[in-house]
């Protein structure tokens, strides 16, 4: 039998499982925490309850959970390696751990479930036919959550545009736009001037998990939720803010130049990273948002922080607001 309030959180070295890590356990919830090898430092550092194990691990998993009314999917194979191989298995793990202790399993959700036939506007019943193999996986641990729930499970999905944050590095916002430990003086923008882009800050989608699950068997046992989240409506807001936010605060205004994708091809064949950002490039060509009417009405409103507060937020913490060497400012 699960206890109230105890939650499980797989992949909390990783900025989404560890932004929803620390928002539970700021709420009252009891977080246990997977990591492999050795929990290290980490253990001491807050009351998050660390222990060694590995989510490729089903016994792992299954001991990890007992107790746990709540378990966090956010976990992702090391340096997105793999993932036709190794992400299946891991979701059908949490199953398990979800089978044996009774508990709802949370899974953030991404826009790469769709193709262009759902554009522009996203619902939670818009017709999934992914574009990419990384999509047709997700689908598939989706539709694995939902036959979950028609078993007697609960499974809960707050999907979400592209994700920034100030623990997020492996995201668009710190491997395209800016570089993490750097001063900010170009921000490389990957979308087209007029073709808006779903972004979602992390602090605002953790909040919204937490709120979303004080909810509890009031929501439907296979429950999804979209958020609105930051909307680019002209394909240069996002980039604008950042330079906004790096004048105010260092006094230099950065220059904004088109993301460099007629070298992504050439390097793609040797970095896993690049491969994914080349296949993800049709999410840039169109317009893509996210309809929140639904968990409007469950929430009443949708947690957001306002964009210069986050990007600011975000930089701080990737080591981006730092001086730049021999700059003169531009500052009134």
């Amino acid at each position: 039998m699960s206890n109230e309030r105890t939650a499980l959180v797989l992949g909390a070295t990783g900025g989404v499982g560890g932004e929803i890590a620390r928002q539970l356990q700021a709420a009252g919830w009891k977080v246990t925490a997977l990591k492999r090898g050795s929990p290290g430092p980490a253990a001491s550092s807050n009351q998050i309850a660390w222990i060694a194990g590995d989510a490729f691990a089903r016994t792992d998993v299954v001991s990890a959970a007992q107790g746990a009314s709540v378990i966090v999917h956010a976990v992702n194979p090391p340096g997105y390696r793999n993932w036709s191989q190794l992400v299946l298995p891991m979701m059908d793990n949490s199953l398990a751990a979800a089978t044996a202790t009774g508990a709802t399993v949370v899974l953030p959700g991404t826009v790469y479930n769709y193709g262009p036939d759902a554009f522009p506007v996203l619902r939670e019943d818009s017709p999934q036919h992914p574009r990419t193999r990384k999509g047709a996986i997700r689908v598939q641990m989706e539709q694995r959550l939902q036959a979950f729930a028609q078993r007697g499970g609960r499974a809960l999905v707050v999907r979400a545009g592209d994700f920034f944050g100030p623990g997020a590095r492996n995201n668009w916002f710190s491997q395209g736009l800016v570089q993490p430990g750097s001063p900010v003086t170009t921000i490389r923008n990957p979308g087209r001037i007029g073709v808006g882009h779903a972004w979602s800050y992390l602090p605002d989608v953790a909040r919204t998990v937490v709120e979303l699950l004080a909810k509890g068997s009031a929501l439907e046992p296979f429950a999804t939720f979209h958020m609105a989240g930051h909307h680019d409506e002209d394909g240069m807001q996002m980039a604008a803010a950042i330079r906004s936010v790096v004048a105010r605060r260092m006094g230099t205004e950065p220059r904004i130049a088109s993301f460099p994708w007629w070298a992504i091809p050439l390097a793609a064949p040797f970095n896993t990273s690049l491969r994914e950002m080349l296949e993800m490039r049709y999410l840039w060509q169109q317009t893509v948002r996210l309809d929140n009417t639904r968990l409007v009405a469950a929430l009443g409103r949708e947690p957001h922080t306002a964009l210069e507060e986050a990007i600011e937020a975000t930089l701080q913490g990737l080591g981006c607001l730092v001086p730049v060497a021999g700059a003169v400012s531009t500052a009134a």
